[in-house]
């Protein structure tokens, strides 16, 4: 995903920059285009196909005629339909020629339900978009997430085809069959291209100086509506400005000849920035613009009685560079075998209140509603857990007093004095429970053990050379008591494989969490001065996003995949070939 970042201060970030130059930093353009879109973070389209083994044979005196009818499981449990495959003739291991396109979020999980049919010879001349299910004969269901075919290394699962009414039995199934799912990483997905802007003889916008020109590239929707994409920084008091390169994936745009909208900015700090001029060009347009190293004139739109009619200026915008490259993805990386590893932090301070009474954060219903606390771990967990192979996960508790035991401000889940990994989600929900009944909740809230705890986890494979990354979610109720050690541990944890999500629950002021969530301001600095290598810090106030649209775990992941990006590209780690 393409951006674009500002070296200027103060108000000029709020542009769309940030302090340093940076190509895998998110920025509100691109954060506007995808959401707009309904996409909250890193997205991907993928190409799904199948293929069926050992099907069972319906027909009498032929083999079955198989047909896929494939479907995306809502949270809801409601199944919408993705699309049918063509029916095989005579096939019981059949492989299909039609391919479903499907937009992988990392953020959440994506159920995909499979219904595998035999359709009656006398219905081989209609249409499968027509075909009435009910009429068919039922072959068999499987049923899978996403995340778990593109995990793995050939992108390619193997499932156990059941009977319908088997399938919802604790029970085994019997085996009716088997469906092989392939998912392919569309090439757009993966081919950025890569700018240098330019414009000569821009206008005078400002009264005492030149103008402080910046530039926004929007993509033309069907109705006409632009959606900006990118934005560059703001270079002050000029009039003949090149800017730094700009990057623009090319599905972020839809395609090299989808139009696209150039409009150059004077910047205000009152945020009413002044139009200079604009163009209408696509990829493939800038292209040839490069290669015949011309300009192209500006154009205003101006009122003339009551219509506008788009008067050419003086001004021009040239293309100092042009050039498309293939980079290696988020999902090449999961294919060459690199792993997310879940880790979890959990605040015990007594600010939560006694956690024997319903208005305690950390009250356990007996109607098993989940508080905020197991709410978090299972969003968050349910996603990352497909990402880690043995999904063992360190477990961590802080702010309380053990049994017979000072204040902890760094203590193993489950009460072992030797190690901190619990079995899956289930295993920290237990963990959770069994030490609300074994500690006593005290304070004060301290991040910096258990950042560092994760931290050397992180820098102890990265000495032993393990392809992974860890990301430690932390849910707390209260005010960091340690900020300046917290932000020491942030930048020295900056370096490593590690990314840091935290969710804050209850009523509590959480600005200290928003220093940490460098999105809004400047990299973390430490005590001596030194500032950290990227932003590894996600904060999502819990009351902010539970009962809205984003759920928080989409909230809470949405840059993850771009910080382990970043991780991966500044040191030239490259995916394993699969």
């Amino acid at each position: 995903m393409g951006n674009c970042c500002s070296d200027q201060a103060g108000g000029r970030a709020a542009v769309g920059g940030a302090s340093s130059y940076n190509p895998n930093v998110p920025n509100e353009a691109i954060d506007q285009f995808l959401k707009s879109r309904g996409y909250n973070g890193l997205f991907s389209q993928i190409e799904l196909s199948y293929s069926a083994a050992d099907l069972r044979d319906r027909d009498v005196l032929s083999k079955s005629d198989p047909m896929l009818v494939v479907y995306t499981k809502g949270r809801d449990g409601v199944l919408e339909e993705l699309g049918r495959t063509e029916v095989i003739l005579n096939s019981l291991n059949p492989t299909w020629i039609t391919k479903h396109t499907i937009t992988y979020h990392f953020e959440i999980v994506q159920t995909l339900v499979f219904h595998a049919y035999d359709v009656d010879t006398q219905f081989h001349s209609v249409e499968v978009k027509m075909l009435k299910l009910d009429e068919q004969q039922f072959l068999g269901e499987a049923t899978c997430a996403l995340s778990e075919i593109v995990t793995k290394s050939n992108r390619s699962l193997t499932l156990d085809l059941v009977h319908r009414e088997e399938s919802t039995r604790s029970t085994c199934p019997r085996n009716i069959g088997k469906l092989t799912v392939r998912a392919e990483e569309s090439l757009s997905s993966k081919t950025t291209t890569e700018m240098i802007l330019r414009c000569s003889d821009l206008e005078y916008k400002d009264l005492f100086s030149k103008s402080d020109p910046f530039l926004i590239i929007s993509k033309e929707v069907e109705n006409g509506t632009p959606i900006p994409v990118c934005k560059t920084e703001v270079i002050k008091n000029d009039l003949k400005p090149t800017w730094k390169r700009v990057f623009l994936n090319i599905q972020q745009v839809g395609s090299k000849d989808s139009p696209l909208v150039i409009e150059c900015f004077n910047f205000n700090s009152n945020g009413k920035h002044d139009l200079i001029g604009k163009i209408h060009k696509s990829l493939a347009d800038l292209e040839k613009l490069h290669s015949s190293g011309q300009g192209e004139n500006l154009f205003l739109p101006t009122l003339v009685g009551h219509d506008y009619h788009n008067k050419t200026l003086k001004s021009q915008l040239f293309v100092e560079k042009f050039s498309q490259s293939v980079e290696h993805t988020f999902l090449d990386y999961l294919a060459g075998g690199c792993e997310l590893n879940f880790m979890v932090a959990i605040d015990f301070t007594a600010s939560n209140g006694n956690p024997r009474l319903p208005d305690s954060l950390h009250y356990i219903d007996p109607s098993g509603r989940p508080n905020a606390y197991q709410r978090a771990i299972i969003e968050v967990g349910e996603v990352l857990q497909f990402y880690d192979s043995d999904k063992r996960f360190p477990a961590w508790g802080f702010g309380a007093r053990p049994i017979d035991g000072p204040v902890s401000h760094c203590f193993n889940l489950n009460g072992s004095s030797h190690y901190c990994e619990v079995e899956g989600i289930q295993g920290i929900m237990m963990a959770y429970t069994s030490a609300l009944l074994n500690v006593s909740l005290a304070g004060p809230t301290l991040f910096g053990p258990v950042i560092t705890n994760a931290a050397l986890i992180a820098s102890q494979s990265l000495a032993s050379g393990g392809r992974k990354y860890f990301v430690l979610l932390i849910i707390t109720d209260g005010v960091v008591t340690d900020l300046q050690e917290t932000k020491d541990a942030l930048v020295k944890a900056s370096d490593l494989p590690l990314s840091i999500l935290i969710v804050g629950v209850g009523g509590a002021d959480f600005k200290e969490m928003e220093i940490l969530d460098a999105d809004k301001g400047e990299r973390l600095e430490n005590s001596t001065g030194r500032v950290a290598s990227r932003d590894i810090v996600q904060f999502v106030p819990f009351r902010e996003v539970q009962s809205g649209e984003i759920a928080v775990v989409q909230a809470l992941l949405a840059e993850l995949p771009t910080q382990f990006l970043t991780y991966m590209r500044t040191r030239d780690i490259q995916p394993l070939s699969s």
